[in-house]
């Protein structure tokens, strides 16, 4: 099924992820691909459309810092990040606080989550609270800004909230603290000088 990035495409896509269904939509960056996070089967679905690496975990996005503080911890740098850089192209590595989340997806102790600046993924997020959010392509493949590139290459998903094609600059810069200091772990749209001035 395939929805616009309007009021009641938006309905109808939280109420097939609330129901377990896999759904692909725009963010900043590309097109990603995500479902409940708690929903154990739906995050393995996710593995088997993207023939991605089960060792591999997913990020989760959410709409906003309070949100994420429900599942993972934060200190002062990161507060700060957060909230410099949110909504936006920068996932943080953060040590995941909720038992329920870290079984679902099979985390070890840490998390990377966002919050991406994205009107209608945001309103996504808002009925929703969290989403896996990874690349809407299979693993090894591109990723996609044009919504119909993306519709060609991937299938398996239950709904595609079509925003049009995206003009941002690639995806999400992935850092972690580790003693205090910032670690570029996938250097994307924002640049290490950029999260230095922090």
């Amino acid at each position: 099924m395939k929805v616009n990035c309007d009021k009641e495409g938006i309905r109808t896509a939280s109420q097939i992820i609330t129901k377990g269904g896999i759904a692909v939509f725009p963010t900043d960056t590309v097109y990603g691909i995500g479902c409940d996070p708690y929903n154990k089967t739906s995050v393995e679905k996710i593995y088997e459309i993207k023939s991605r690496d089960i060792t591999k975990s997913l990020p989760v996005l959410t709409h906003s810092k309070e949100t994420a503080k429900k599942i993972a911890q934060f200190n002062t740098i990161t507060e700060k990040i957060a909230d410099k850089f949110w909504p936006g192209p920068l996932t943080m590595i953060l040590k995941v606080t909720d038992d329920k989340i870290k079984e679902s997806l099979n985390l070890k102790d840490k998390i990377a989550i966002r919050v991406p600046n994205q009107k209608c993924t945001l309103e996504l997020l808002q009925k929703c609270n969290f989403l896996v959010g990874t690349s809407a392509n299979v693993s090894g493949n591109s990723s996609h800004t044009n919504p119909k590139d993306c519709l060609q290459s991937l299938e398996g998903y239950d709904v595609f909230v079509d925003g049009g094609i995206i003009s941002g600059k690639g995806e999400s810069t992935i850092i972690e603290i580790e003693n205090s200091k910032i670690k570029i772990i996938r250097e994307g749209s924002l640049n290490k000088e950029e999260i230095l001035q922090v």
